[in-house]
C-alpha cells in the first residue's frame, strides 16, 4: 500500500473515531481547523504553505503529510512546495532535516498519482 493511501486511510478512520467520542471541545477544534483554511485575506494556497512550513518547524510528520496532500489538491507546484520547505528548514534548523526527508518522500508519492 502506498504511503499516501496508508496515511489517508488511517487518518480518516481515526478522525471518525475521535469525532464519534462526542467531545464538544474536540469537535470545535476540528471545526476551527477546517474553517481556518478557508479563503480569507489569504488565499488557500498561501494558507496551505503556511500550514506546511509550521508543521515542519514543529516536526509533526502527520501534519506535514496532511498539508502536502492539500498543497497537491490546490495545485501548488513542486518548486513552490520545495521553497516553503526550505524556509521551514532554515527557521527550524537542522533538526527539521529528518522530517524534510520524509516530506520529500511523501511529496514524490503524491506526484505519482
Amino acid at each position: 500500500m502506498s504511503l499516501v493511501k496508508q496515511f489517508n486511510e488511517y487518518r480518516s478512520k481515526m478522525n471518525e473515531k475521535v469525532l464519534a467520542s462526542g467531545d464538544l471541545i474536540i469537535k470545535r477544534i476540528f471545526n476551527l481547523d477546517t474553517n481556518a483554511y478557508q479563503p480569507g485575506a489569504l488565499d488557500v494556497k498561501s494558507k496551505e504553505l503556511i500550514g506546511l512550513t509550521c508543521s515542519l518547524v514543529l516536526r509533526c510528520d502527520d501534519c506535514v503529510k496532511y498539508h502536502l496532500g492539500k498543497c497537491k489538491e490546490v495545485g501548488l507546484s513542486s518548486k513552490e512546495v520545495n521553497e516553503a520547505m526550505g524556509l521551514a528548514t532554515l527557521v527550524g534548523g537542522t533538526i527539521v532535516i529528518p522530517h524534510l526527508r520524509r516530506a520529500f518522500e511523501f511529496w514524490e508519492e503524491l506526484n505519482k498519482s
